[in-house]
């Protein structure tokens, strides 16, 4: 079957549209920043990101159809096209890139310069979007009927629903603002608590909840399955192996701690042991979960390599239809090409030949496979960490044999890690665009431009989010934990001889393998074990919320359009968290964050802050209710 000849799209061919307007980029830019820098926030606070395309989509359609009174399904389609390359090159840069900062912090190298990664990120986008195009015609078009691409059609399905997008942009909207106010009142004015933990005297444990609307909406968007892996890890990390540290090593010095475990029990807590021991259990189950998420992959990983190979002799040229015509492939393999020769010559890149080869080779093998994963199970199941660690491993290893060691190794190392992690991300979510533009009748080689637009953006801004964000709180503290990055350095580290606590690290193996043994996924179990249980908790929250609207007694498209007005105003909720802890970063650096300390002005008792918070907690839950349950049956009351 010839999937191209039978599939009709909703703009025909013979129809020109406008697609890539000044409008359309401007949104588009503006949103691959927003969405990048708020996406850099959630990850490095939790671990996952979420995906941009459906909300910039939305947006899109608000501003274009309702605002500007134009009726273009497919500018609406460049702008999200464009806007959720930001969120995918964050991805991918916070990932790795935090390491740096973390080894800078060690007095074990310079901090990176913004250049570098500017450099980098722009370099690993590039190179994602490039190699997608000869790809496009192999995986999106041939493969349309085997591939279903859910994000990539759930977010056309969005656009066809055009008629709605003004609602459905409020609710974004309003999600961005009340998240705004909420994460101000907690950590600008400081007026209640942000985190509330329990202990019982005389046992270690401890449990707790975060208050904050991001973390829950993470929850909800991923939902009670996913949610409740990594409370399952959290709860065995804070209420059984932190216990069990304390009661068998009290009087012990255990490496790499440097005082007895009792006394730093009895001095920070559970956080301390979670600091100084749990964080290495946590990083050997996340190398070990990525690696069998990716050894599991092989086959797919094989076939789809091969296939997309054998069908390229055609991908990449231009068609005559207007809907078939791809960027020239001249210019992306001279493009390619390039970028090869500036990841070796330019110095702020610390990577010579044989990196940039390693580069090229795996980058364009993880780009197949990134593409193939997500349009099999989503952009949110891509073991796009996995990936990383394969190629941190084989380069460190390569890096090692040739004698690059030490701080250059390391920086050499992590540098094609990044890139090769940005690759992946960003194929994986060009694959999703072009899916939606196949869908509804787009030019491939406008979304393709589309894509470079929107990763140059994000990659000039990227930079400075993190310097930004390093410079308030630091990468590895208890707001942003870095999860990723902290097992990037590990790995590279253990690779290059550092001293790791490799018993810990093994543990954390084990643990992944007698979860997978028992068939629960590893990933979120895994980062479950790493982060701490009050984080896990708060997405748990954000899960059972949604637990409850899938059961709802309602028809299924109703039932659909209360859960999907949750998703929407959720997406907002982050954007909105993400963008407020960017502006009380900036006003942390300046010193100027203390004017709205009414905690320290007013001296709040804790157990009033505790309660403020609980209360707080509950208002968001019930704002979430108000865009998704009630609204829609509000909806159906008038019509009544």
């Amino acid at each position: 079957m010839d999937n191209k000849t039978e599939f009709k799209p909703y703009v025909p061919a013979q129809k020109i549209t406008p697609e890539i307007t000044v409008t359309s980029i401007i949104m588009g830019v503006i949103l691959s920043v927003v969405f990048g820098a708020a996406n850099a926030y959630l990850g490095l606070r939790v671990g996952m990101t979420v995906s941009a395309s459906i909300p910039a989509a939305v947006i899109a359609m608000g501003v274009i159809r309702i605002l500007l009174r134009r009726n273009s399904i497919l500018e609406s389609n460049i702008v999200q096209t464009i806007g959720s390359a930001g969120e995918s090159l964050a991805a991918g840069a916070i990932f790795t890139i935090p390491a740096l900062f973390l080894w800078a912090a060690e007095g074990k190298m310079d901090k990176p310069s913004i250049i570098e990664i500017t450099l980098i990120a722009l370099i690993g986008g590039l190179l994602g979007v490039f190699f997608m195009v000869p790809l496009r015609n192999a995986l999106i078009v041939k493969e349309h009927g085997t591939l279903p691409y859910p994000e990539g059609t759930a977010c056309a399905e969005v656009l066809l629903a055009g008629e709605k997008g003004g609602a459905n942009a409020s609710t974004v909207f309003a999600g961005m603002g009340f998240a705004a106010l909420f994460k101000f009142i907690i950590d600008g004015l400081k007026a209640v608590s942000g985190e509330i933990s329990v202990s019982v005297k005389g046992f270690a444990g401890q449990i707790g909840t975060q208050i904050y609307p991001a973390v829950m909406s993470v929850g909800y968007i991923c939902g009670a399955r996913i949610s409740s892996f990594m409370f399952a890890g959290g709860v065995l990390s804070w209420l059984v192996i932190i216990p069990l540290i304390v009661m068998f090593g009290a009087d012990m010095v255990l490496y790499p701690g440097t005082e007895a475990i009792g006394t730093m029990y009895a001095e920070g807590g559970a956080s301390a042991i979670w600091s100084s021991y749990i964080r290495y259990i946590g990083a050997g189950a996340l190398a070990a979960g990525g690696i069998i998420s990716l050894i599991k992959s092989i086959p797919l990983i094989v076939k789809t390599f091969g296939g997309a190979l054998k069908s390229m002799s055609g991908a990449g040229v231009s068609g005559n239809e207007r809907t078939a015509r791809d960027m020239n492939m001249k210019v992306v393999i001279a493009a390619i090409v390039v970028l090869t020769f500036v990841v070796w010559l330019v110095p702020a890149i610390p990577v010579s030949l044989l990196g940039a080869a390693i580069i090229v080779i795996f980058g364009f093998f993880f780009a197949t496979v990134s593409s193939r994963m997500v349009g099999l199970v989503g952009s949110s199941n891509n073991p796009v960490s996995g990936m990383a660690i394969a190629t941190l491993l084989i380069a460190t290893v390569i890096l090692k044999f040739t004698g690059a060691s030490g701080a250059a190794g390391m920086s050499s190392a992590i540098a094609i890690g990044s890139i090769i992690c940005i690759v992946s991300a960003i194929a994986g979510d060009t694959s999703q665009d072009l899916k939606t533009g196949y869908i509804l009748g787009a030019t491939p080689k406008k979304q393709q431009i589309g894509e470079v637009i929107g990763v140059v953006a994000a990659a000039l801004a990227i930079g400075g989010t993190l310097f930004l964000l390093d410079k308030a709180w630091g990468f590895g503290s208890d707001q942003l934990a870095a999860p990723q990055a902290t097992l990037m350095k590990l790995i590279i580290e253990g690779v290059m001889g550092g001293n790791l606590p490799w018993g810990l690290v093994f543990i954390g193996v084990f643990i992944a393998v007698v979860v997978e043994i028992v068939g629960l996924p590893v990933l979120p179990f895994a980062i479950g074990v790493y982060l701490p249980v009050q984080l896990n908790a708060c997405i748990m929250v954000g899960g059972l919320i949604r637990l409850a609207l899938d059961k709802l007694r309602r028809n299924e498209e109703e039932k659909q359009a209360i859960v999907n007005d949750g998703i929407l105003f959720c997406s907002g909720m982050i954007a909105g968290e993400g963008l407020v802890g960017i502006v009380l970063a900036l006003l942390a650096v300046f010193g100027v964050d203390k004017v709205f300390d009414l905690s320290a002005k007013l001296g709040i008792p804790s157990y009033v802050s505790d309660i403020g918070g609980i209360v707080l907690f509950a208002i968001i839950i019930l704002t979430v209710l108000k865009f998704s349950l009630f609204k829609k049956r509000n909806k159906i009351n008038e019509e009544k």
